[in-house]
């Protein structure tokens, strides 16, 4: 199996990079690239995401044909991909970090930044907080209710259809912080950075 890790230059990865290596050792083949053949040819893809909305969507941009490759791999072919942080924060039909921005389209909804509620609540969300799992995805398998994951950011995803939220957490209001449709996953949270609760998560979209 060939798993890619999507490298568009948003930011350091390497975290993810390397939990994902931890999970896989020897069993699986983890690439790191934007090389649109590779992707093309891959099992699973993960579009991590680093900076602001604006900044991620403008570097996918950057690399010519990388937005048609991950539609044809993910809408077309409905290979298993998953975003992180704002890898999925750009599913959305469009983001309001920064400017307006398109984002992909995926799952139709848009970005917007969290209510701190007049300064109540610090932006940006940074820390451990616990998620609430509304409906059992794939990647939440073996994972109890009310784990808690690491965050870091200032925007949330609103989708219009509610069906494809998959787990929230309390912050201000009840943040999407996970979303399935089909054979698309994305966390609002760090896997990565969410210590072994977070490796179990990356083993189960390995393991789709």
């Amino acid at each position: 199996m060939k798993v890619t890790i999507v490298d568009y230059n948003s930011g350091n990865i390497s975290s993810v990079i390397n939990s994902f290596k931890e999970v896989a050792k020897d069993n699986v083949n983890i690439e790191i690239t934007a090389d649109l053949n590779k992707i093309k040819s891959s099992d699973k893809v993960v579009l991590p995401g680093q900076g602001s909305f604006k900044s991620c969507v403008d570097a996918l941009k950057k690399i010519n044909g990388l937005i048609e490759t991950l539609n044809e791999f993910a809408i077309n072919d409905k290979k298993p991909l998953l975003g992180i942080c704002v890898g999925l924060q750009m599913f959305a039909d469009i983001g309001y970090e920064e400017t307006e921005t398109k984002g992909l389209g995926w799952i139709s909804g848009k970005v917007s930044k969290i209510d701190n509620q007049n300064g109540k609540y610090k932006l940006p969300h940074i820390g451990w907080n616990q998620i609430n799992i509304i409906k059992q995805s794939k990647i939440f398998e073996n994972i109890e209710n009310n784990a808690h994951m690491y965050f870091v950011h200032s925007y949330e995803f609103l989708p219009d259809d509610k069906n494809v939220i998959s787990a929230t957490t309390d912050y201000s209001s009840n943040i999407v912080c996970s979303v399935e449709k089909e054979n698309i996953f994305g966390t609002q949270f760090h896997p990565e950075k969410s210590d072994k609760i977070g490796l179990k998560i990356i083993n189960n979209f390995i393991n789709i």
